[in-house]
């Protein structure tokens, strides 16, 4: 059961299968997780899951990992073609945590980047980017269960341009930065599990940059131009979100050199489309080689149904439809490795 339960939970590495079955997964992976809870009673994961909660420690605990790869091909004279590169790509995994008898307090922190030079382009281009700390505070309430509150801040370090135009800045720091309070319940019948419902949440969406604010990207109001093309008042920074919002995470050991973090959101905007559910899904599995040589996977399912995305439906070279797409990202690293 608890096999199972891991393999549907990493499942989603394919950009096709999931754009078209998004809901169906999602839906697969909640009723994978219930019914581990309900019927948790009566299987091995459970004697498991008991004996953790009854060997951890109280007071502060921390570990994490810290990856970093690089890549770098050279060709001279080579017949059959191709283009020089030069790839680096840095992530890191980091928690904080602490409990006693009567509360708990779990802190994350991931953060990753990674760059790109190819051929006879002058600036290396990103190809990973992210800023991410979460911070949950609970009050025991049962045996397995919080009264919590919960804060998470994302957003990403340095611009991000449409290539292969890299004037266009479509992204930036704190552009966007998401930032979500919630409070609700969460269930924790061990170290490797924790779900936490929250029905009452508002999550704000940032957009610092003036230009991006008054083009109205990832949702604020843009802003308004009179008849000759000039502002007539700028776009809102700010966009504000009533809603519910639920959150799984595993942190599992699956074998002596093989650990596996995965967590997803779902949050639901009670005031405008609350079917439209936004999802961000994140899966990181580190396998260690030796002491400091190891290899990750990563990555990042994204449906946010107030981000418009352009797409060339025609194969034309030109956007002529926008609108919400499912976002994939996959970071695939071998290199300098610790884990602790």
């Amino acid at each position: 059961m608890v096999k199972t339960l891991i393999l549907v939970f990493i499942s989603g590495n394919c950009y096709i299968f999931l754009q078209k079955n998004i809901m169906r997964i999602i839906l697969l992976i909640f009723l994978s997780v219930l019914s581990l809870s309900l019927f948790s009673q009566i299987t091995e994961g459970e004697d498991i899951l008991r004996k953790d909660n009854t060997d951890t420690l109280q007071g502060w605990t921390s570990g994490g990992l810290i990856n970093t790869a690089f890549a770098q091909t050279g060709l001279t004279n080579w017949a059959a073609g191709g283009e020089n590169s030069l790839a680096g790509n840095g992530l890191a995994s980091l928690f904080l945590n602490y409990k006693n008898n009567s509360s708990a307090l779990d802190n994350t922190l991931d953060l990753g980047y990674g760059l790109l030079k190819q051929g006879n382009n002058q600036h290396a281009r990103k190809s990973d980017d992210k800023l991410e700390l979460t911070s949950k505070y609970g009050l025991k309430a049962s045996n397995n269960w919080f009264y919590a509150t919960l804060l998470n801040i994302r957003s990403q370090f340095s611009p991000g341009y449409n290539y292969p135009d890299d004037t266009t800045k479509i992204s930036d720091f704190l552009s966007p930065c998401y930032l979500l309070g919630a409070v609700g319940m969460d269930y924790k019948p061990g170290p490797r599990f924790t779900a936490f419902i929250a029905p009452v949440t508002i999550k704000t969406t940032i957009v610092n940059s003036t230009l991006l604010a008054d083009a109205g990207s990832f949702g604020v109001v843009p802003a308004i131009f009179d008849e000759n093309g000039k502002i007539i008042k700028h776009g809102k920074m700010f966009r504000n979100e009533l809603g519910g919002y639920y959150r799984m995470a595993i942190n599992w050991k699956l074998m002596e050199n093989i650990t596996l973090n995965s967590k997803i959101d779902f949050f639901s905007n009670y005031l405008k489309k609350p079917g439209n559910i936004d999802v961000n899904w994140e899966t990181l599995i580190g396998m260690k080689i030796n002491k400091y040589i190891a290899a990750s996977i990563s990555t990042h399912l994204i449906y946010d149904d107030d981000i418009d995305i352009a797409v060339d439906t025609d194969n034309d070279g030109i956007a002529d439809k926008t609108g919400p797409r499912t976002q994939f990202k996959e970071v695939i690293g071998v290199g300098f490795s610790y884990i602790f």
